[in-house]
């Protein structure tokens, strides 16, 4: 999974730029929203019945072009996710790079002894975790989220529904009616 190509792509994630990820898509409604369609397609893939998908952490993007749109995702290297979910993505368009690399990432401060001595910066550790690319195509995209918007503005023909339960209410009354008269 290492290479020296996708180990120089990955370079610049630290500590620091996930950090501004996170405080970038908060305040951003642009980010979140192509957040949400990005994760659609992830979701109608089913990506995330494959084993620990669920629990990749954004780290950056997203990153947007005319054409595509590229997240990376973080895992422990422990909690590494499944790669047989890169075959099905892939099927579809989706394109996939990942890298094993060590973060620095600073430690929980439970007492003064944790902070880099004579600075309010607490000490780090370095953490093995897998890194992956995903870059999913603008019009699969579009194409998924056209689909949901179709489902979610699908009109029910409720005269149907309406009939049906006049029907029984119909039968409903009838039978009370014949309780109340016995003799018919």
């Amino acid at each position: 999974m290492t290479n020296k190509v996708a180990d120089k792509w990955f370079s610049d994630v630290d500590f620091v730029s996930i950090a501004d990820t996170v405080q970038g898509i908060m305040t951003s409604d642009g980010s979140m929203s192509i957040l949400l369609d990005f994760e659609r397609v992830l979701d109608q893939c089913n990506l995330y019945a494959f084993k620990n998908w669920i629990k990749g952490e954004l780290v950056q993007g997203p990153d947007t072009s005319p054409y595509e749109v590229s997240c990376i995702f973080m895992w422990p290297e422990k909690l590494m996710p499944d790669t047989k979910a890169a075959k099905r993505l892939k099927k579809v368009g989706i394109k996939l790079k990942g890298v094993k690399k060590d973060i620095e990432v600073p430690i929980e401060v439970k007492n003064p002894d944790d902070f880099i001595q004579g600075t309010n910066y607490p000490k780090s550790v370095n953490r093995k975790v897998v890194l992956i690319k995903i870059t999913i195509p603008r019009e699969l995209m579009d194409d998924i989220k056209e689909g949901s918007i179709e489902l979610a503005n699908a009109s029910i023909n409720t005269e149907d529904l309406d009939d049906a339960y006049d029907e029984d209410l119909d039968k409903e009354s009838s039978m009370t009616q014949d309780q109340q008269n016995p003799q018919g």
